[in-house]
C-alpha cells in the first residue's frame, strides 16, 4: 500500500482563499492523503467554507484562538500519515506536487532525507505565478543549506517541504513563542536533524502575498519584533552547534545585518542584544543605510522618519498593486463565467 500523506492546514481568517487552498490539496494526483484543517478561532465564515470540504478524507477542527504554530500541532498531533505536508491556508499546491517528492522518497528509502521544491510569488493570479530559482533549488547538506539561506538572504516557502514522519517527530512540535519567523525556526530544527535535502523538479508551492496583512509581515509590532529576534537567536545557536566555522559566523552577520533595521530604533533594547551577538560572532552591526529617496527626509527629520516613510510608502505600493491584481483576477473570472454560459 502506498505511504499515507497528511496534508495539514492551520486557518485564520482566510475565507477568500480556503476553498482554493483545500482544493489544491484534494486535487494532489498522490493516490493516499488525508487533509486536515485546524481553524484558529476564525470570524470570517473560514470553518464554514472548509466543512464543505469535509469527508472521509478532509477534517475540519474549530477551536479558540492560539496561534498558527499552535494550531499546526494541533493537527500534527491528529494526523496519522507517514509524511507530513503542510500548507498555509492562503497557498496552493500543484496537482504533482506530492507525487514528485513521493516518488523521490521512494528512490532513495532515506526517512531523514528532506524533499523541497520550487514556489513562485502571486498575488490574486496564481498563472502570473514568478518562480525564480535561488541557491537553495538543489540538493545540499543541512549546514550548507543553512549557510546559503543566510548568505543570499534566501528562504524555502514552508508548503515546499515534505517530511516523513520519522523526522517530524524526532524535531518536536512548533515554537508556541514565535507569532513570526515560527517556520524559520522549525525548519531549522528539520534541517539540522536530517541528512540533507533533495530538491524535487518539477514539484511547484504557489506563495500567496499577503501584504502587511499576512503572518511574516513584522512592520513595527513589538510583540512581532521581539518573536522574529528570538527565532533569528535560536537559529543562530543551532547553526552554531553544528558548525562554528569562519563562513558559518559570517553568514549569521550577515543575517543580523538585514534583520537589524526591524528594530533599530525604536527598540534601542534588542538592537543592543544583536550588537552584542554580532561581537560575539566577531563582527559588528553598521546602522541601517537610508535609501536615496529618503535621504532629505533623514537629514531633516532624522532616521527614524525616514524609515516610517519607507514603510508607509511599501505598504502603499503593495495595496496599489494588489489592487491592480485583484481587480484583474474578478475580470478574468468573468470572462470565463461568461463564456461558460454562451457555451
Amino acid at each position: 500500500m502506498a505511504p499515507l500523506v497528511s496534508i495539514l492546514i492551520p486557518a485564520y481568517n482566510a475565507a477568500p482563499w480556503i476553498s482554493d487552498t483545500i482544493k489544491s490539496a484534494l486535487n494532489q494526483t498522490w493516490p493516499r492523503k488525508e487533509i486536515i484543517v485546524v481553524d484558529d478561532g476564525s470570524c470570517d465564515g473560514t470553518a464554514a467554507i472548509a466543512r464543505r470540504f469535509a469527508s472521509k478524507n478532509v477534517s475540519v477542527i474549530s477551536r479558540q484562538n492560539q496561534g498558527a504554530s499552535t494550531a499546526r500541532n494541533r493537527a500534527l498531533e491528529l494526523c496519522q500519515g507517514d509524511y507530513i505536508q503542510w500548507l498555509d491556508a492562503d497557498d496552493l499546491l500543484s496537482p504533482e506536487k506530492v507525487a514528485r517528492q513521493m516518488k523521490a522518497a521512494q528512490e532513495c528509502q532515506d526517512k531523514r532525507l528532506l524533499l523541497s521544491s520550487g514556489w513562485g510569488y502571486f498575488m490574486y493570479r496564481p498563472s502570473k505565478a514568478k518562480f525564480i530559482p535561488t541557491p537553495l533549488w538543489c540538493d545540499l547538506s543541512p549546514v550548507e543549506w543553512l549557510v546559503r539561506r543566510w548568505e543570499n538572504n534566501a528562504h524555502m516557502q514552508t508548503a515546499t517541504w515534505l517530511v516523513s514522519r520519522e523526522l517530524t517527530q524526532t524535531v518536536g512540535p512548533w515554537d508556541a513563542r514565535l507569532l513570526n519567523n515560527d517556520d524559520g525556526e522549525y525548519f531549522c530544527r528539520v534541517l539540522a536533524t536530517s541528512n540533507g535535502v533533495r530538491f524535487v523538479e518539477g514539484a511547484k508551492v504557489f506563495y500567496r502575498q499577503g501584504g502587511t496583512n499576512c503572518l511574516s509581515y513584522v512592520g513595527q509590532s513589538n510583540n512581532k519584533i521581539e518573536a522574529h529576534i528570538l527565532g533569528i537567536q535560536l537559529q543562530i545557536s543551532l547553526l552554531r552547534s553544528l558548525e562554528d566555522s569562519e563562513r558559518v559566523r559570517a553568514a549569521c552577520l550577515c543575517h543580523l545585518r538585514n534583520c537589524f533595521i526591524c528594530c533599530y530604533p525604536g527598540r534601542a533594547e534588542i538592537a543592543q542584544e544583536l550588537q552584542e551577538l554580532a561581537a560575539s560572532l566577531g563582527g559588528e552591526l553598521p546602522l541601517p543605510a537610508v535609501p536615496w529617496k529618503y535621504a532629505l527626509i533623514n537629514e531633516l527629520f532624522g532616521f527614524a522618519a525616514a524609515h516610517h516613510t519607507q514603510l508607509y510608502y511599501n505598504q502603499v505600493k503593495s495595496y496599489v498593486l494588489r489592487g491592480w491584481d485583484k481587480m484583474m483576477y474578478s475580470v478574468e473570472r468573468l470572462n470565463l463565467s461568461s463564456a461558460d454560459r454562451i457555451v
